[in-house]
């Protein structure tokens, strides 16, 4: 009962706090920013949430929550479109759609296999969400009853978890989320005041890389690249067909597979570190076994569309438990989030144990939130369908240079720093590669994410355990060793031995052929030379700050130890192994017109015209330019869309009171509002 007394009176406070008109407001233009997101393929949720992070300072909380988790909620839903009408993955968590969605659109059943797979993705939203509500009144007891080794059982458990988004070869998730916790030790280290790979020199690194920046770079920079580099509209015509109902009727016939793959989606999603990445694989797989007439699967059969679809939207319910419970990410999307919280307000709202006792209100303020955002968010797919089959025509050439100007935009917001723009290139160039070579990305994040958690929680355990060891042995043992640690083990035990299993069958990067050795190895040279750098910085700190140092060490040593693996694997292997996995070998990004570098350079050109006369200025020059030249297209569409993309960059900067990038015209001259 004290549960309940407790509970409801915080229901009644969140109900009143998200009822409100404003809030309301906000979380309607987060729908509508996500759904803007999602139907880019390949940008997703952590994008969309990178771009939200900058605006998120010192913003009141409830409004940034309902912001942001109307985006969140969107985004498993908007991305079906480009699954469906031009079988392209909107993001991880929609690939299992495209194999019957894009032969219903084939077929001239488009909107059937839309309508099925909104109805769904509302079903699968809501039950996530009422899930999350029953959980949190039940788990609040326990989840208080979480200490430091707990905490710190839990961070390894989800860092257990990266080694099934790597795929085919295990070694390159455990090695990828290695690299991303070693790059998110960058910078002071918290417990002795230790520099990691930084120099006061060099002071951008002294503070590490920012969450957002690490975002965009690893998971928006890859994919705006690859589909500029291919020259198309996404989609070649925009054809929905009639079946409205006939959708919704499917799913009404097939509603106990979606209400088992609702669950399937809450399951994985608590687990932290599988998210979206299988989950739709594991329903798509119910989905298939569970059907007596398997033959039309993969040739437009409707429940291969309404098991993922239920189970992807579920996700997110289920993926915020170990976030706000446990400040684990569930997923790359969760990750952003929780960097997001932290900036909100006053900064002193936290997720974990500490929120469910000290804003219980505002964590319920935010399930209910994902449930009305998922109601708004059906509703206004179905209502954008036909606009949106015909914005899927436009050729990328035209969208990409507005993409690249507010990820720029974005990156520069989290630190005021014309550097954050270089990092931002700098780690696009590694989240290039990782898709390049099947390395997995989400891992990579959550590793990054999970660094500084792991770090901080085996530090302070390490310390208390000490002053209890010194008690007595009992005591210590009891301590490191209590019953949730145990359970926390002995699941993560069987984590990584399941998770191993299904690696096998779970692409990374999606169907990647495998190509010659050369630049799988170099690449995996590259890497194994930054770990190896990263290691003897770490071992140059003095023994008396240990606790600075410990950590860097055993990730360096165990990521090496996995490159050292996979490297000898490289050697004995033959080529066209699927170690040698490659995307230029074969597919879109070998067969398209426009090279890599020659993609690049625009990105890159941008930047260093902004070190020079400033952001605005190399802006209009940038888009004239590439309007011009690369879209080839006419003086009046050139001007009209160079000069919409300065006004809204201005109305941005003007509304969120956020300055631009200035360059050393900028330090020379005194210039007016916006280009000062």
């Amino acid at each position: 009962m004290d549960l309940f007394a407790t509970a409801l009176p915080a229901l009644a406070d969140a109900w009143a706090l998200i009822l409100q008109p404003v809030v309301l407001g906000y979380l309607v233009l987060g729908v509508v920013m996500g759904l803007a997101v999602g139907i880019f393929p390949g940008l997703g949720g952590i994008a969309g949430l990178s771009l939200l992070l900058p605006f998120m300072f010192g913003m009141e909380p409830v409004y940034g929550l309902a912001l942001m988790i109307g985006m969140v909620a969107v985004v498993p839903t908007s991305d079906t479109f480009s699954s469906v009408l031009m079988g392209i993955p909107g993001s991880s968590a929609s690939q299992a759609t495209v194999l019957d969605g894009f032969p219903l659109a084939r077929k001239g059943q488009a909107a059937r296999a839309l309508s099925a797979a909104f109805t769904a993705s509302l079903f699968g939203g809501l039950v996530g969400a009422c899930f999350l509500t029953l959980f949190i009144v039940v788990a609040r007891p326990l989840v208080l009853a979480f200490g430091l080794p707990e905490m710190l059982m839990i961070s390894i458990l989800g860092l257990s978890m990266v080694a099934v988004l790597a795929g085919r070869v295990a070694l390159k998730g455990l090695a990828a989320a290695g690299l991303g916790m070693l790059i998110g030790t960058i910078g002071i280290a918290d417990a002795g005041g230790s520099l990691r790979m930084a120099s006061y020199d060099f002071p951008y690194l002294t503070d590490g890389l920012q969450l957002v920046i690490v975002g965009l770079g690893i998971f928006a920079v890859p994919e705006i690249v690859s589909l500029l580099r291919q020259d198309r509209s996404i989609a070649k015509d925009a054809t929905l067909g009639a079946g409205w109902m006939d959708g919704v009727r499917d799913w009404f016939a097939n509603k106990w597979l979606s209400v088992r793959c609702s669950l399937i989606g809450v399951i994985v999603g608590v687990i932290p570190g599988l998210g979206g990445s299988v989950v739709d694989w594991i329903a798509y797989g119910h989905a298939v076994q569970t059907t007596k007439d398997k033959s039309q699967f993969g040739k437009g059969e409707i429940r291969g569309v309404i098991g993922p679809e239920s189970s992807n939207n579920a996700k997110e319910g289920g993926g915020l438990v170990p976030t706000l419970l446990f400040g684990i990410p569930g997923s790359g999307s969760m990750a952003i989030f929780i960097g997001a919280i932290a900036l909100l307000g006053s900064g002193d709202i936290e997720v974990g144990p500490a929120m469910l006792r000290d804003n219980l209100d505002i964590t319920y303020s935010i399930v209910w939130l994902l449930a009305l955002a998922n109601v708004v968010g059906t509703l206004l797919c179905i209502a954008v369908s036909g606009g949106v089959a015909r914005m899927t025509t436009i050729r990328f050439t035209y969208l990409a240079p507005f993409l690249f100007m507010l990820i720029a935009f974005a990156a520069f917001q989290s630190g005021q720093n014309f550097e954050d723009l270089l990092a931002l290139f700098a780690i696009g160039l590694i989240g290039i590669f990782l898709r390049r070579f099947d390395w997995s990305r989400p891992a990579f994040l959550i590793g990054f994410v999970l660094s500084n958690p792991v770090e901080k929680f085996s530090n302070q355990a390490f310390q208390i355990a000490s002053f209890r060891f010194r008690n007595s042995f009992e005591d210590g043992m009891g301590y490191i060793f209590s019953p949730i640690v145990i359970v926390l083990l002995i699941i993560t035990v069987v984590s990584v031995v399941l998770g191993l299993r299904q690696a096998k069958s779970i692409m990374a990067e999606g169907e990647v052929q495998s190509g010659s050795k050369r630049a799988p190895v170099v690449f995996l040279l590259v890497i194994m030379a930054y770990v190896v750098i990263a290691l003897l910085n770490a071992n140059a700190i003095p023994d008396y700050n240990m606790t600075d140092k410990i950590v860097p060490l055993v990730i360096g040593g165990v990521t090496l130890t996995a490159l050292l693996i996979l490297l000898v694997q490289m050697i004995r292997r033959p080529e066209g192994d699927s170690v040698f996995a490659d995307k230029e070998m074969a597919g879109e990004d070998a067969d398209a017109p426009y090279g890599l570098w020659s993609t690049l350079a625009w990105f890159g050109g941008l930047i260093v015209a902004t070190y020079f006369v400033g952001f605005i200025l190399a802006l209009a020059g940038f888009l004239v330019t590439f309007l011009r030249v690369r879209a080839q297209a006419p003086w009046p569409k050139t001007l009209i869309l160079t000069v919409s993309g300065l006004a809204l960059m201005c109305v941005m900067a003007g509304a969120l009171n956020r300055d631009f990038p200035p360059g050393l015209l900028q330090h020379a001259v005194h210039l007016p509002w916006p280009l000062k």
